[in-house]
């Protein structure tokens, strides 16, 4: 067996891209193609999102036919866990290297119409004077806030953090949050959280109200309190999508936020899946803060913000126009970002090789 892939980053996020060797998902939908991929094609998934070939962090997405009539291409992404429903990193990416390596042809370059799970993606490239692709912007699916301040008890969350240490950092944290009190914390008072969706749902916590410092020193302790509030979230809360579609109605992961002094609007670390991090700041993440803050009347519609990665690099972030999912205030957000492409492999799979279809160390 032969898959061969085009491996580009969006904003330090990887993503790979295949381009042969994957036979086409059935399904009428995206939500059927990502379904019956999850069924007949996962053995595909973790020879290219795991070791030896790939690493935890790894990220992908196949292109098929579009399933509407006026789409310009389809689009499943996946990762170490499985396929998700949406990616911005991710769509930024195929727009970057699709034309530029002829992976899929459009009429319109402002308007490339993308059929993803969580619906349609429409993508606008911007050209530099030489002809390459130096940016891409998309307008996302309808994204909102489902659930505002949501308590959640973690009881692990500080269960072997020292206490002096954790009040210093706290001390030396910047929030326009209210930062509860380490002997509350120590009493189990609830985690505070944001439930949101930007074609996935995440739980945005605020980082410097739990003493994290979103630096890339503290990338181990940012993963073990990301799995472990995802935990607590899918424990205590059921998450349902307003349009009544069930395969949306999962926690893809948790964003820690982080407001910034000056530069960025604030910085976004994501962690997702089966513990990845998130090198970008998250097109689907952004999304969903853009919602939180025009529901709560901190962003205009027509406003963007800029949110930055844990690596530094940033993500712009604009509320476009008002719109609803079922009876849910929602907005339709654009995200701007920019991608590279890092290389081209051909991947073999050896019939005799025990360890064919790859593997992970957590």
């Amino acid at each position: 067996m032969r898959l061969t892939t085009i491996d580009a980053h969006t904003a330090g996020e990887p993503l790979r891209i295949i381009t042969s060797g994957w036979p086409e998902p059935v399904g009428a939908t995206m939500l059927e193609k990502r379904r019956y991929a999850r069924e007949h094609q996962d053995h595909l998934r973790r020879f290219l999102m795991w070791e030896p070939r790939g690493h935890a962090d790894m990220y992908g997405c196949l292109l098929t036919a579009p399933t509407t009539p006026d789409g310009d291409v389809g689009v499943l992404f996946m990762h170490n866990e499985g396929f998700s429903t949406m990616c911005g990193h991710g769509i930024i990416g195929l727009v970057k290297v699709g034309l530029e390596c002829g992976l899929f042809v459009v009429n319109d370059e402002k308007e490339i119409r993308i059929d993803t799970p969580a619906g349609r993606v429409t993508a606008q490239a911007h050209r530099a004077t030489d002809g390459t692709i130096e940016r891409v912007s998309f307008r996302n699916v309808a994204s909102f806030l489902l659930e505002k301040d949501l308590p959640v008890y973690v009881p692990e969350l500080f269960a072997t953090e020292n206490t002096e240490q954790h009040r210093a950092m706290i001390s030396n944290q910047s929030s326009s949050f209210s930062v509860p009190s380490v002997s509350s914390v120590a009493n189990n008072q609830p985690l505070i959280c944001d439930i949101a969706f930007g074609g996935a749902f995440y739980a945005y916590v605020d980082a410097p109200s739990i003493g994290l410092a979103l630096t890339s020193e503290n990338y181990s302790r940012i993963i073990h309190l990301g799995k472990a509030i995802k935990r607590a979230v899918m424990h205590s809360y059921a998450i349902t999508h307003p349009s009544g579609n069930a395969d949306l109605n999962f926690l893809y992961g948790v964003i820690f936020v982080e407001k910034l002094a000056d530069g960025a609007h604030s910085r976004n670390v994501c962690v997702f899946a089966d513990g990845e991090v998130d090198r970008s700041p998250t097109g689907t993440g952004v999304s969903g803060r853009a919602a939180i803050h025009w529901t709560r009347g901190e962003l205009k519609l027509g406003q963007t913000i800029t949110i930055e990665s844990i690596l530094g690099t940033a993500f712009d972030v604009t509320a476009l126009e008002e719109t609803r999912v079922g009876a849910t205030p929602a907005i339709i957000p654009q995200v701007s970002g920019t991608a590279h492409i890092t290389g081209r492999h051909e991947f073999l799979l050896d019939p005799h090789d025990p360890l064919n279809t790859g593997f992970l160390l957590a």
